[in-house]
């Protein structure tokens, strides 16, 4: 079925959702070119949405982008982020622009599927019974993008009942990212495998409900949102922990719930930066490197709020309580600068960046490029390793040099730069195959798949889904001598146990089909 924009521009006030429109007033005009040659103007005001064609009035916002552009964009053909970066559309008010998304449900070229049990995933797919020692522990899962899903995917990884809640007409952000096979996000799928889908509008009353009635039946929920907003819904922990006292409430933001910051905005980058983690991360030159992932994001948001789930799941064992755990990303940031900013306090002195011994300081504990442009990690901190791997090469003139400065230690690293690069990677791994200093590969993505130590440590997981077939994502890493837990299913399509959970619920058929035909819930 081919989809022109003015379909989807005529069907704007359809989709309006006046619930989001409360006291919000604006004028939009869209000035489609290409094939199609359109001009239309959308008025929000006093609860209604009205669509005229033409040009009219004083606009808030222009949205300027070519037919095929505004079509693969509203189908989740194309990313909005790339495609203004990009200058393939044009907005004259962002801040407006995604305003005024918030006030629509998502364009659909089909009618939604029926209401029926057989539609749910869960009844679809031959889900293996949930195991693992978290099994029987129920987690509401507010969190969208990276932090709060790898977490909360790891959680489910070991058995808990993730319940992932997603508002039907704008859900996780991140099942619109590239890349995508037939319109399924492969960055979506590798954060949520083993959870179930809750497509929920929870800005209704019905919504607000059917969250009430969740909350009273789980034991942790888990959140994204910045301060406050979960309160404005009508989620916060002081509502939520009257209807259940024993209720595990983790908030992940970037400046934690109290600071003169807790309110800013940031990103990855913003936390380490404020942390210091970002600060001694670099060249001998000075310049800053930005790691390659995200730092604060996994390992300031995933890990902490796993640590805060099982924490508090235990004191709760102990005192029949609740709790609210608090988890700022830049306060868990900090303590990767435990060594360095010891080794400050003891000297008073900043250490320049790749100063630090560990960070690119010293010639026996640092990376270097082969022959054919790939690199080695060499981790040869200690004498004894230092000198088995001198005598290797067949440099015991190097033994004692290790631990001299300046310009002597700078032409060992040369010395030893100029070594790595005589051989390839493959003949360097062969040539050290057995011997014990600390030596390594440095794998690019392509070549963690094939692995051996990642794959004899099972660290990736095989899926299938409908629209992409077989794909693998990353395994979570910790290994239990006797509990085991082999939960191992795709993410969920949006809504897909939207039904199964309201029936758990005790909500009858004619309560769920009343839900679904006023777009409460999405099956």
């Amino acid at each position: 079925m081919n989809i022109t924009a003015q379909q989807i521009i005529e069907s704007i006030p359809t989709r309006f959702r006046a619930e989001k429109a409360e006291n919000y007033s604006a004028v939009f005009q869209f000035e489609i070119t290409g094939d199609e040659a359109l001009q239309y103007t959308v008025t929000i005001a006093n609860g209604k949405c009205e669509l005229q064609q033409g040009l009219h009035g004083n606009a808030d916002c222009t949205i300027k982008t070519k037919a095929s552009v505004y079509v693969d964009l509203e189908a989740g053909k194309a990313n909005p982020q790339m495609a203004l970066m990009m200058g393939k559309i044009k907005v004259s008010n962002l801040a407006a622009m995604m305003q005024f998304a918030k006030c629509f449900r998502k364009f659909t070229a089909t009618e939604n599927r029926p209401l029926t049990m057989a539609n749910s995933q869960s009844t679809m797919v031959n889900r293996p019974a949930k195991q693992g020692p978290l099994t029987g522990v129920k987690i509401i899962d507010f969190t969208r993008l990276l932090p709060g899903p790898l977490a909360t995917m790891f959680l489910a990884d070991m058995g808990a009942d993730v319940i992932k809640v997603e508002d039907p007409d704008n859900p996780d952000y991140i099942r619109s990212f590239a890349p995508q096979i037939n319109g399924m996000s492969m960055l979506y799928l590798a954060l949520n495998r083993n959870k179930r889908s809750l497509a929920l509008n929870t800005l209704s009353k019905e919504g607000k409900q059917v969250i009430y009635d969740l909350v009273k039946t789980a034991d942790v929920l888990v959140e994204q949102y910045r301060p406050g907003v979960m309160k404005d819904m009508g989620f916060g922990y002081e509502e939520l922990s009257k209807l259940n006292p024993k209720l595990i409430y983790v908030s992940i933001t970037g400046y934690g719930q109290v600071s003169s910051k807790a309110m800013d905005a940031g990103h990855d980058l913003n936390y380490i930066a404020i942390a210091g983690a970002l600060g001694i991360t670099g060249s001998a030159n000075g310049d800053i490197t930005i790691p390659g992932f995200q730092l604060a994001d996994i390992a300031g948001g995933s890990y902490m709020a796993m640590n805060a789930v099982t924490a508090a799941l235990y004191q709760r064992e102990r005192t029949g309580k609740g709790e609210w755990i608090d988890v700022a990303m830049t306060d868990a940031a900090v303590p990767f600068t435990a060594l360095q900013f010891a080794a400050y306090q003891g000297s008073k002195q900043d250490i320049p960046r790749a100063g630090f011994e560990l960070s690119g300081a010293l010639a026996n504990y640092n990376v270097y490029k082969c022959k054919d442009g790939k690199h080695i990690a060499l981790g040869s901190l200690e004498p004894k390793f230092w000198n088995r791997f001198c005598a290797k090469v067949g440099r015991t003139d190097w033994n004692d040099k290790f631990l001299q400065q300046g310009e002597e230690l700078a032409k060992l690293k040369s010395e030893v730069k100029d070594l790595f690069l005589t051989r390839s990677r493959v003949e360097w791994l062969e040539y050290f195959k057995g011997e014990d200093f600390c030596f390594s590969t440095i794998n690019d993505l392509p070549d963690m798949e094939e692995d051996v130590y990642l794959n004899e440590r099972n660290m990736f997981v095989e899926n299938e889904h409908a629209a992409v077939g077989k794909y693998k994502t990353i395994n979570q890493p910790l290994k239990f001598l006797h509990a085991k837990f082999d939960n191992n299913w795709s993410a969920p399509d949006l809504g897909d146990d939207s039904v199964s959970i309201l029936q758990e619920l005790n909500y009858s058929n004619q309560q769920i089909e009343e839900f679904k035909t006023n777009n409460i819930v999405k099956v």
